[in-house]
């Protein structure tokens, strides 16, 4: 009966690649405009394609070389033979799922312009079409290259553990965790890379532009507008799509590994599979309830975004039960539909932590509105109450995390089996991603409103495009607030399975060794403080590299606008291209370090403090960076929706004093929210999965 349920996961996939190909090719149907805003479009996916040409030709060296280490480890008998191909393909289909997303981005700004001026309905069906490309791609290509692995390494590769079906699924799950670091490692390196060269120009353009030279957003005039556009498609669609795509799978990969401890075995290994294919048709459903009239109201636009997200999540609720019913064999252990209550607890988290980031970063709501008030007094306040607002707005995301935890671990047998319990845990992260392909849709098209406005600006629309535009920007900021606060607190979910999957792994490896994991265990503590520390090491590396390159698009745009005759009467243009290949430049030196950072830091623990030093950095790092993500991430914000909320008329608005202070805010807020904040979410999952992988180097060479 399993295996003929499994078959949903190739129908599911092929059923969401089908559905992203469909929209793909109903957004190319529309009209791109004049000729102006075609010339415009096409410079900025020009400036896309060559920024991620030099990237993944950057990465696939890393790549290369990592395939090597582990071959040789192979070779040694410390991996099996398949972990080096699963590794790249992981990689691979992480980058591959970025690079559709911001194709079709790049093509539809245009176009979502060109609709604005129709309507504003036209206009969120056409970026939220290109949106649900990215979504549905990620997840598509996530459990094509589940599904495919699962396949091939059951049937194929171990024919020799016939009858073994334990043994089968943990051989199965060490391949594919292998498979999930190569999907985090692409996903670091393009949310870092993508994150420094968006929030560059962003910064430098806003400082430059706005605070400076008092001319609009996205102003033709500014040299650095176009940087602006293009950072908008590698960091906010292709570094978001590798992002929420090692989201998706290291959830997946986690819960398989935790199946065999819970003695589930292959019914418990396919549950997140199914329940991911179960939520691609939810999420596909709930797509076509996504429309609103044309009032530019956030409360308008957000009601028409929820109710597609919400017919998603309660059609995920009804088609669990039978998925795990049958999966699981309730009928002869009915005491396992407890693990349908982890999925429903992991889900209604994901809604909760949703709400309530769009509580804290909508300029709907009083936090956001309360900090546009803070600009009247100058950036200082600005700047102190968007880190308070931040701080404060981590309480109920750990509470709900918490409670979900909980939950999901004593209603799935947690009280009496704590393996079953863990699962439980594992599941509720599954369940909380199972609506990722409209979530991400909702997330995904916000840069394309983005683009889609300063093509409006540059090409003199009229004024009301702009402010639909301007609308539906603004909503892209809280929906994609709402997608990093999903991402993350499923990497805290994440990460808890993926710690119990390291200790498993350990144990696995070396039956004799005996875990100390108190507190008091000189290891174990300094392991706790290191990993407390790497999050706030990671993100300091991954500001400062923001800072330096916004510094040099600074004096690039202060030259330009100096030495370029007639500039800034608009009639000589700017040099875009020198602010795109500053950032290009500068995004490829400075993502280097950090990205190293979170592979390279694990081995070294485990060597210098051993196994149990490193389960100490683990748990150091989940906490630390669960709670500074989610910091980060609604600072961000709400610092943009802020000035967002004063460019719509209050305190001002464009070009008030207290406007400038809100971009001297936002600017602060862009690499909080973009850069920093959501590739933590990675950095926490990719030091468990490197630490499963060198599992057995870390035991031959570790010190104590």
């Amino acid at each position: 009966m399993v295996e003929k349920l499994f078959l949903l996961v190739p129908v599911g996939s092929m059923c969401a690649l089908f559905f992203a190909f469909f929209q793909a090719k109903k957004v190319l149907r529309f009209p791109e405009g004049s000729d102006l805003m075609r010339k415009i479009s096409a410079s900025v996916r020009q400036g896309a394609n060559a920024y991620l040409k030099r990237q993944y030709t950057g990465v696939g060296l890393f790549f290369g070389f990592m395939f090597l280490v582990l071959g040789v480890m192979a070779f040694y008998d410390l991996l099996t033979p398949f972990v080096p191909f699963a590794f790249i393909t992981g990689g691979f289909f992480s980058g591959l799922s970025g690079f559709i997303g911001m194709k079709i981005a790049t093509s539809a700004n245009a176009r979502t312009a060109q609709a604005s001026s129709e309507s504003l309905n036209r206009g969120l069906r056409v970026a939220f079409s290109a949106g649900s490309v990215m979504g549905f791609t990620v997840i598509g290509l996530g459990l094509l290259d589940l599904s495919i692995w699962f396949f091939l390494l059951k049937y194929v590769f171990y024919v020799n553990l016939a009858g073994n079906e334990a043994a089968q699924i943990n051989a199965i799950s060490s391949a594919m965790l292998t498979f999930g670091m190569g999907a985090s490692s692409m996903a670091l390196f393009a949310r870092v890379g993508g994150g420094i060269f968006t929030k560059a120009a962003d910064v430098g353009a806003d400082l430059v532009g706005k605070v400076e030279a008092g001319i609009p957003e996205d102003d033709p005039r500014n040299p650095a507008v176009i940087a602006d556009n293009v950072g908008d498609n590698v960091g906010d669609v292709a570094g978001m799509g590798a992002d929420l795509y090692e989201s998706y799978v290291g959830s997946i990969v986690a819960t398989i590994a935790l199946a065999v401890s819970a003695k589930y075995n292959f019914g418990g290994a396919a549950v997140p599979m199914l329940m991911a294919a179960v939520g691609t048709i939810a999420s596909i459903i709930g797509t076509f309830f996504v429309r609103c009239g044309e009032k530019t109201e956030q409360k308008v636009l957000l009601g028409a975004l929820r109710k597609g997200t919400y017919i998603s999540s309660a059609l995920i609720i009804v088609a669990a039960f039978p998925v795990i019913y049958y999966s699981l064999d309730c009928a002869q252990y009915p005491e396992r539909i407890g693990v349908y209550f982890a999925v429903l607890s992991g889900l209604i988290a994901g809604v909760l932590i949703g709400f309530f980031t769009e509580y804290y970063t909508s300029a709907s709501y009083k936090p956001t509105q309360e900090l546009a008030d803070a600009s009247l007094t100058g950036p200082a306040t600005i700047i102190i109450g968007g880190i308070s607002l931040g701080m404060f707005s981590t309480l109920l995301p750990v509470i709900i995390v918490g409670i979900s935890v909980l939950v999901s671990f004593f209603t799935s047998g947690g009280g009496t089996d704590f393996a079953r319990g863990l699962y439980g845990v594992g599941i509720s992260a599954v369940g909380m991603l199972s609506t990722l392909g409209i979530t991400l849709a909702t997330d995904a098209y916000g840069p394309v409103a983005d683009n889609a406005g300063g093509i409006a600006e540059m090409s003199h629309l009229p004024a009301e495009v702009r402010e639909r535009t301007d609308a539906l920007d603004s909503l892209g900021n809280t929906t994609a607030a709402t997608g990093k606060g999903f991402a993350i607190g499923s990497a805290a979910l994440t990460a808890l399975a993926l710690i119990v999957a390291y200790i498993d792994e350990i144990e696995l490896k070396a039956s004799d060794f005996t875990f100390e994991l108190s507190i008091i265990n000189p290891p174990v503590l300094i392991g706790l403080f290191v990993g407390t520390m790497l999050p706030f090491l990671f993100s300091s590396m991954t500001m400062k590299a923001v800072g330096r390159a916004a510094q040099n698009i600074v004096r690039e745009v202060r030259r330009q606008f100096k030495e370029i005759p007639g500039l800034m009467e608009g009639t000589a243009d700017a040099d875009y291209a020198a602010c795109v290949d500053i950032c290009t430049r500068s995004a490829q030196k400075e993502m280097i370090a950090p990205a190293l950072t979170g592979i390279v830091s694990p081995i070294v623990v485990g060597i210098v403090l051993g196994v149990n030093g490193v389960a100490g950095m683990l748990a150091g790092a989940t906490a630390s960076g669960f709670v500074l993500a989610v910091m980060m991430a609604n600072a961000g914000g709400a610092w943009d929706n802020a000035k967002k909320y004063i460019e719509s008329g209050s305190h001002g608005g464009k070009g008030s004093d207290p406007h400038k202070a809100a971009v001297v805010g936002d600017t602060v807020g862009d690499p909080f929210k973009d850069t920093s904040g959501p590739s933590i979410n990675i950095l926490i999952k990719l030091l468990s999965m490197v630490s499963i992988v060198f599992a057995g180097l870390i035991l031959k060479f570790s010190i104590f």
